[in-house]
């Protein structure tokens, strides 16, 4: 543990992570896998991990209520989505001989445990990965959200949020040339300049409990790695 900054963390990762960088859908098993590896080489340091992970290679609930369909039943049938690349995740970490368990806020018994604080805790202190997916269980709600309450609730001490960029920009640098990296920020920066990084509430409840945020690129071999290990990659957002 002297090599890690931090003894317990919390990866949120988008839906889009899962996917093939052309298409932006559906589930690249390579790109899994080499995020798993990552993962891997974290916990052989002795950190405890924790996932939450996205829906949106899937379906985005936001989007299919634009499409016409009720937002609720929309967001029902994303919550399913990252049951999906919870189920992918886990595979892919057992193959890389990390115990992995899959909790959900929605009940479904026959494939994951559900959501229970003390025993999503119990698995990390004995050194299990637990993927938390269905988000809150309600509508509603971006994962943005339901990240930082499984990382209160399970005592991580930051949340690391892999992107395809570098970190946090003043606007779009895929779209857009001459876009600035933050290397840091604060909370109401945030909230102030409206960049995007998570949702408002989200950062409103990190910014209460001073839990920092760790945005970098997750493309890039062993970077989750150097964000425990306390480098100074991305862009940090705390008080």
């Amino acid at each position: 543990m002297a090599e890690s900054k931090y003894r317990r963390v919390l990866l949120k990762l988008s839906g889009e992570s899962f996917a093939s960088v052309d298409s932006g859908y559906g589930l690249d098993f390579e790109t899994i896998s080499k995020i798993s590896a990552q993962i891997a080489t974290v916990r052989e340091l002795g950190v405890e991990i924790a996932v939450v992970v996205g829906g949106g290679n899937i379906l985005r609930g936001s989007e299919a209520e634009k499409a016409g369909m009720d937002r609720a039943s929309a967001d029902y049938m994303g919550m399913l989505a990252t049951v999906i690349n919870a189920l992918a995740m886990r595979d892919s970490l057992e193959q890389q001989g990390v115990p992995t368990r899959v909790q959900t806020a929605i009940w479904m018994q026959e494939i994951a445990e559900p959501f229970i604080r003390g025993r999503a805790m119990r698995h990390l202190e004995k050194g299990r990965c637990v993927i938390f997916a269905a988000g809150t269980g309600n509508p509603y709600f971006t994962t943005d959200t339901p990240a930082v309450l499984r990382a209160l609730e399970v005592g991580a001490e930051a949340i690391l949020m892999g992107k395809r960029v570098d970190g946090v920009y003043d606007r779009d640098p895929m779209k857009e040339d001459g876009a600035k990296l933050f290397d840091e920020l604060t909370y109401m920066q945030v909230l102030e300049l409206d960049l995007k990084v998570m949702d408002a509430t989200a950062i409103a409840l990190c910014k209460d409990y001073r839990l920092p945020i760790h945005v970098f690129n997750l493309l890039k071999e062993g970077n989750i790695e150097r964000v425990v290990r306390g480098e100074t990659i991305g862009t940090v957002v705390h008080e």
